[in-house]
């Protein structure tokens, strides 16, 4: 069966779906919603966030406003708490069917599976049909332009993180986890704000500050080689099939996911007439193509069809050909169309963009994708390739028939332009004669109309056998009167002496002045602070480092000071221990990172302040809290050298650094996912490491 697994093969990510997942895409701006009333739903959470600066976390759209959108979304999470019901009752019976030798049984059993599978269908066309609602992202001026293909939001299931990250603080950190309830609360608060974000730049920053927090928790909380028993729910965008995993990386790519579906959707809400509206939309398709391609470049054996490497390309080709069409548009808006060189640049933009929409449908035509994406995305890139290479044609005859013939000045770039304009040289006629000649440049412009005429037809025809495009009447509009455009023009220029067959006109060579580009995405543009940041410098309190719980040792300063020495920052390391010192006694090692002083934590605390601290220590000494990391037996000595050197925050401001360029490393765990939270490894080189060695001792402290 098309977009779900097929009859006897139990789909083996089912859960109980026990939350309505809201509508969680777009609000148009809040001076349209005042106007038109379509949307009541505010982003308070990025409008607060605008005001000030200092607002915790994030919230996103109202997900109980009535705004169209918002009925699609309700409808939609409908749609999949059905779709996993039949899906659970399909796998139990299908368990059933295989388990019993009762014949009579195995019939009953066949039979319930038929009706299963009927309504399974049956629920997959119904949400085809919402996904297939193009018009509802559309941009709401009176202006008509062709609809654009955008992607709704996969949905998630609300998150619990609470026990597993309270447990992991106190078996890991040897704190308790009561302590950091409110950054928990932050965090699941940020999670429910980017499931509704709203279509504009404030929605892709909270999807974007999401995106980068896992990176700090996949740090913190989540070891090589345990997992915190988390399962991250999602359901596949088009077929609504829901599948779960433990792997922090299938939360990323989903979250990423989104940031370029989102992009599709701010792209399809744009005023192309306007020169504004046709940039807006070509940078955010082509940054929707930059995440989509990111996706599938640092992410493998994904557990929904959507973010397959198949689909993932099938969008980036979807998003590349997007861009094609407003650059087209561009050109319409910026030159004068009555200029014979313009018009021959429309017909070649015209014609890339139908060998681009092309590509597209070979690309959604082919077996692994033909049943996944829905009938009316495919049919409306078919109908757009026609009706593009219908308007190459069309142009080619203005520019034959209603521009002037060139000048003596013109007529060399005229000659050279024409000369690389069509694929094959047209026949029975020299380059310059048919340039100056009307009456050769109105039948090869005759022959281009009767080709633009019969593609326009096509484009009709096809467009006619999908019954949610007949729907659109936008799309209806734009191509009745690129029809009857062609037609009256073909009327005009078609002469009753007319006694010579129209010959066949060449194809039209396609070229472009912009070539699209595929924008990764930025995530160093989003400042994010670590929401654990209390836990400490990630470069020593994080998953992959274990260490002693913290001990307390009490110290005298002695005759000869207290007898160790500091290096570093944040946290500060014990870099050496004088024999038969104060230190020594106590238990100091050579190694041990102070987390408190006298109660005062200096997990963060730089060289200097730590220095402060143990100065104004008085006779009845200083107490400090110090841990000593546990080195695993496969860790080389250079790797222990580098750690015991490493300070807190120098490598925080790096591992920054690499989540914002680099942090999906092409390396393979033990997930089915691209373990994209795999940390790289630091440089030994760093500012923060190049601090003088200070000793603390007699000399230092005595003052």
């Amino acid at each position: 069966m098309s977009g779900f697994p097929p009859p006897l093969s139990p789909y083996t990510h089912t859960h109980t779906h026990t939350h309505l997942c809201l509508f969680h895409t777009i609000c148009a701006p809040r001076a349209a919603r005042l106007q038109t009333g379509e949307d009541s739903c505010l982003f308070n959470g990025c409008v607060e966030e605008e005001i000030s600066a200092n607002v915790a976390c994030s919230t996103g759209c109202d997900p109980l406003a009535q705004s169209q959108r918002s009925k699609l979304q309700h409808r939609r999470a409908r749609i999949n708490q059905q779709i996993n019901k039949e899906m659970r009752m399909r796998a139990g019976a299908e368990n059933l069917f295989r388990a019993t030798n009762n014949h009579k049984v195995k019939e009953t059993v066949a039979l319930e599976l038929s009706y299963v599978n009927s309504n399974l269908q049956l629920l997959k066309e119904e949400l085809e049909e919402l996904n297939s609602s193009m018009d509802v992202y559309q941009n709401d001026s009176d202006s008509i332009s062709v609809p654009m293909i955008p992607l709704g939001l996969k949905e998630t299931k609300e998150l619990d993180w609470a026990a597993p990250l309270k447990e992991m603080i106190w078996d890991h950190y040897s704190e308790d986890g009561a302590l950091y309830e409110m950054e928990i609360k932050n965090l699941m608060e940020l999670r429910q704000a980017m499931r509704t974000p709203s279509r504009n730049e404030a929605g892709l920053e909270l999807l974007m500050e999401y995106y980068s927090q896992l990176y700090f928790l996949d740090n913190r909380f989540f070891p090589p080689n345990k997992n915190l028993g988390l399962f991250f729910h999602w359901y596949d965008s088009l077929t609504g099939v829901p599948c779960h995993q433990r792997a922090l990386a299938f939360e990323k790519g989903s979250v990423l996911f989104n940031i370029g579906a989102l992009h599709t959707q701010i792209g399809a809400r744009q005023d192309r007439t306007t020169l504004q509206g046709v940039d807006c939309a070509i940078e955010a398709f082509q940054k929707a193509a930059g995440a989509f391609n990111y996706l599938k470049e640092n992410f493998s054996n994904a557990p929904s069809l959507d973010m397959s490497t198949a689909s993932l390309n099938m969008l980036v080709r979807l998003m590349i050909a997007q861009v094609q069409e407003c650059v087209f548009e561009k050109v319409m808006i910026l030159r004068d169309q009555n200029d014979f060189l313009t018009c021959l640049q429309l017909a070649q933009e015209a014609a890339r963009v139908e060998e681009v929409y092309t590509l597209v449908y070979q690309t959604m035509t082919q077996p692994h994708v033909k049943d996944y994406v829905p009938f009316s995305w495919t049919t409306m890139v078919h109908v757009k390739s026609e009706h593009f290479q219908a308007l190459s044609h069309y142009y080619a005859a203005i520019a034959l028939c209603d521009c002037p013939p060139a000048s003596d000045e013109e007529l060399p770039e005229h000659e050279k332009a024409f000369l690389q304009f069509h694929a094959t040289s047209p026949e029975g006629t020299t380059l310059a004669l048919l340039l100056q000649d009307p009456e050769e440049r109105r039948r090869l412009g005759k022959a281009h109309l009767k080709k633009a005429i019969m593609r326009h037809e096509e484009a009709m025809r096809i467009h006619s056998l999908c019954k949610i495009l007949r729907k659109m009447d936008i799309l209806q509009e734009v191509l009745c009167f690129a029809h009857k455009r062609s037609l009256s023009k073909y009327s005009e220029i078609d002469h009753e002496e007319d006694f010579f067959e129209t010959a066949d006109a060449p194809d039209i060579h396609p070229k472009t002045h912009q070539r699209p580009e595929i924008k990764s995405p930025n995530f160093s543009k989003v400042k994010v602070t670590d929401i654990f940041h209390r836990l400490g410098p990630l470069s020593v309190f994080c998953a992959k480092n274990k260490w002693h719980p913290p001990r307390t040792v009490h110290l005298v300063r002695g005759e000869n000071g207290f007898g160790f020495t500091l290096r570093g920052d944040a946290p500060v390391l014990i870099a050496g221990v004088i024999a038969g010192g104060c230190a020594a006694g106590a238990g100091l090692k050579e190694g041990d990172y102070i987390v408190s002083v006298d109660g005062k934590d200096c997990k963060w605390s730089k060289h200097a302040e730590v220095v402060q601290l143990l100065k104004v220590a008085g006779e009845e000494g200083t107490e400090l809290a110090v841990i000593t990391l546990q080195y695993s037996e496969g860790q080389s000595t250079a790797d222990k050298k580098s750690l015991a050197m490493s300070s807190g925050s120098g490598s925080l401001l790096k591992g920054n650094k690499e989540n914002s360029h680099k942090s999906l490393m092409h390396s393979k765990g033990a997930s089915t996912l691209l373990a994209w939270g795999k940390r790289s490894k630091r440089s030994k080189t760093s500012s923060t490491y190049s601090l003088p060695f200070s000793a603390v001792g007699d000399n230092e402290l005595a003052c």
